[in-house]
């Protein structure tokens, strides 16, 4: 219906235009062409003389009024080291287009008028001005070459990339359809290596887990934080269609292009708190930030530096946008701790880990760490029942006393343990679940429980300190009624003896 009802429309104004254009004729036949001619040309100067007032004073009405919403003034001011580099080079090309702009705007329509068809007036033709020409020729290339070189000198600050001695922290992200996939280096501070052929469902980046670099790579939630006053160096790629890291407030933007690694150099200067404080002197944002609840937050309290994607990218193009708060190092080390491999926690030891059934270095040092604070624990408690811990990453071959060659990383730990604490003592106990004979479990878990103290003296631990001990099945944590709880009775644990170290 709304349809037909523009048609109609259209229809009407057709006809309209059509008759009005018939009346012109007729008024034309009874006036005179002469006549109709003058008075055109008159209307018309007129009307651009109207027009020239009109559109300059909306121009400067219009540019006034947005001028913090849209052009980057007043709140909204640059976040970044580099950005006020960036707006002085605009605000230099407006104020020079804009002297040009409106002279050739007043010079236009004010000709049309001085110059409009008179009675008897004559036109001059002018084949050449030397003067003339070389106005409009040296004055406009005076004015491109001062913005070419500030625009180069910018450039080459801006677009500069960080030197190896520097201080900065490097980045990742990947644009798709529609979401940013951002990596974060981890603990080593460097970004392992990708390479698209290893690109599966569970591994959407491509990370090569080959190189020992991606161990500690992190892939945060959706509110990403950056320290404030820290150089950042981003990576920017795409895996399927042209995107653009947008980065508005910290005037970073950079197109994100498939099989073309692109790159942007920034160091963040408000944090968030900082920006939201500016914002608060406006009146614009003492209002509501949800105009449905006038009560609640207002819009100081709701802003967020955004990442978004200024390329048309697709129907759920809006969706990309991503939250990025910049806070002080201390607030960032904090989130930082709380941010999980992303190998550790959603590969490692699945079928898609390369590195499946061997210990990593990232891990011996890891479970190094909680060794010894397990150990701490358990000689600060009052507690008998803490001072039992398991020997987790001891193992031995099927039916045998035999230690696997993995289990030394654990039992150096314990060394280390021991060592620490010279006056530990300890036993070592050793456990089975029931399948078998329990005469048999219990000569096994004694025989395994002696092969731990053997390590721990081969390597300068005193035997006196050492009671190897085995309990066969007569100590289990869970029922003997599952393949899992069977495992978790086939165990190896030492106790500290001592009370007090």
């Amino acid at each position: 219906m709304t349809a037909l009802i523009i048609l109609l429309c259209v229809f009407l104004i057709s006809i309209v235009l059509v008759q009005i254009g018939k009346v012109t004729e007729l008024t034309a036949q009874i006036k005179g062409e002469r006549e109709v001619f003058r008075d055109n040309s008159k209307w018309n100067g007129w009307l651009s003389v109207g027009f020239l007032v009109f559109f300059l004073v909306g121009v400067f009405v219009s540019a006034w009024g947005y001028k913090n919403e849209m052009m980057g003034y007043g709140p909204h001011e640059s976040a970044s080291a580099h950005g006020s580099m960036l707006d002085d080079m605009f605000n230099i090309t407006l104020v020079l287009t804009g002297i040009v702009f409106v002279i050739t705007h007043i010079a236009l329509f004010w000709f049309a008028y001085k110059y409009r068809w008179q009675e008897g007036r004559k036109a001059q033709f002018i084949a050449h001005d030397n003067r003339l020409e070389l106005i409009w020729t040296a004055v406009p290339a005076v004015v491109m070459t001062i913005l070419v070189v500030r625009g180069l000198n910018a450039w080459n600050t801006v677009m500069a990339d960080v030197k190896p001695d520097e201080d900065y922290m490097e980045i990742e992200a990947t644009g798709q359809q529609f979401n940013w996939i951002i990596r974060y280096p981890g603990p080593d501070g460097k970004l392992g290596t990708r390479n698209f052929k290893l690109t599966t469902a569970n591994n959407q980046l491509g990370m090569d887990f080959t190189d020992p670099k991606t161990w500690d790579d992190v892939l945060p939630g959706q509110e990403l934080y950056l320290p404030v006053g820290k150089k950042v160096r981003v990576r920017i790629i795409a895996k399927d269609v042209l995107h653009n890291f947008y980065l508005p407030h910290f005037r970073v933007k950079m197109d994100a292009v498939p099989g073309m690694p692109t790159y942007f150099v920034f160091t963040p200067i408000k944090t968030t708190a900082e920006y939201r404080n500016e914002l608060r002197k406006y009146d614009d944002f003492n209002v509501p930030a949800d105009p449905a609840d006038p009560t609640g937050p207002k819009r100081w309290e709701k802003f967020e530096y955004e990442l978004a994607c200024a390329e048309l990218c697709g129907k759920g193009h809006y969706s990309m946008k991503r939250i990025f708060k910049v806070v002080t190092q201390e607030e960032y080390d904090a989130w930082y701790r709380k941010q999980e491999s992303f190998y550790m926690t959603q590969i490692r030891n699945k079928d898609d880990d390369p590195n499946k059934g061997k210990v990593l270095d990232v891990e011996v040092r890891q479970r190094a760490k909680e060794f010894s604070e397990s150990v701490k624990r358990a000689l600060e408690s009052a507690h008998a029942s803490d001072k039992t811990l398991a020997l987790k990453y001891v193992n031995f071959e099927t039916g045998s006393a035999n230690l696997t060659a993995d289990s030394r990383y654990e039992l150096d730990n314990l060394v280390t343990g021991m060592n620490a604490y010279p006056n530990m003592m300890i036993e070592v106990a050793g456990h089975t679940d029931n399948v078998g004979d329990p005469a048999s479990n219990m000569t096994l878990s004694q025989a395994r429980a002696a092969s731990v103290v053997k390590y721990l003296t081969d390597r300068g631990i005193s035997e006196s300190r050492l009671q190897a001990r085995g309990y066969g099945d007569t100590k289990p944590l869970a029922p003997n009624d599952s393949d899992e709880n069977r495992a978790k009775n086939r165990r190896t644990e030492f106790t500290i003896l001592t009370p007090n170290i």
